[in-house]
């Protein structure tokens, strides 16, 4: 009996895994292309959501610099966004097999689950770099203050509104 489980659990083990190659290997073909300031920009990128063509249409001249840079970069996020939405649905028929699969806690008892210690990917921005958007982390692990005033400390005292005592 308990080998027929074991060849059972082998053979789920073997189909989820085809099927995984297989969801690669169609995501990996995927492509998406996006329009923006009236169609007068195409962006297309492809299943890493990278940009792998840009065509402006023969009026693109009625736009200035910053509105071509704009729809350059809407064109490419809603492309993005539509090669992630995909890429989704791609893969949740793997997830729903992987959830058929037994856990390792039914046979032994006690026994974290792999799937249950996964971290979840936190959400990608698209605001634009130095943006108040992009909650960056400091580096060095040092905290960062928002809201607060700048203090120029090479300013000289002459022109502090406050007495001071020079001797300090």
């Amino acid at each position: 009996m308990a080998k027929a489980q074991a060849a059972d659990i082998m053979d789920m083990v073997r189909a989820g895994i085809e099927n995984i190659a297989r969801a690669q290997q169609e995501q990996v073909r995927l492509t998406a292309t996006a329009t923006a300031a009236r169609n007068r920009v195409c962006v297309t990128v492809n299943a890493q959501g990278t940009v792998i063509e840009t065509r402006f249409s023969g009026d693109i001249e009625d736009l200035t610099y910053p509105e071509i840079a704009r729809a350059v970069t809407q064109a490419a996020q809603d492309a993005a966004a539509q090669v992630q939405r995909r890429t989704r649905e791609i893969f949740e028929d793997v997830r729903k097999d992987q959830e058929r699969m037994p856990r390792l806690s039914e046979f032994l008892p006690g026994m974290p689950d792999v799937r249950d210690m996964m971290p979840e990917a936190p959400e990608v921005s698209t605001a634009p770099p130095r943006s108040a958007d992009r909650d960056e982390p400091p580096v060095d692990g040092s905290m960062r203050f928002d809201n607060v005033e700048e203090w120029d400390h090479g300013k000289s005292t002459a022109s502090t509104p406050f007495s001071v005592d020079r001797p300090w």
